[in-house]
């Protein structure tokens, strides 16, 4: 079990106790980039695939759309670690 989290410094400045954060915009648009990241990645892969030999600028598109998807997917995956409370 982990121990209570506890702020090291009290705080400081002028930022509210109410202050929001962007989570969830940030998860839409990471949302929206792991679908369009695996749709690409599926066509530029089926694309290369019809194309035979000369497709490896197609082959190269589809990894970096799937690269693109994986990090959706981690960064939506940080999200929802940062969203439970402790």
């Amino acid at each position: 079990m982990r121990a209570a989290r506890r702020d090291r410094r009290p705080a400081r400045g002028t930022e509210p106790l109410t202050a929001r954060s962007a989570l969830g915009a940030r998860a839409l648009l990471s949302g929206l980039a792991l679908v369009a990241g695996l749709a690409a990645a599926v066509i530029f892969g089926i694309l290369a695939a019809r194309d035979g030999d000369t497709g490896a600028a197609l082959w190269t598109a589809a990894a970096i759309c799937a690269a693109l998807a994986v990090i959706a997917a981690v960064d939506l995956w940080v999200i929802k670690r940062r969203t439970r409370s402790p």
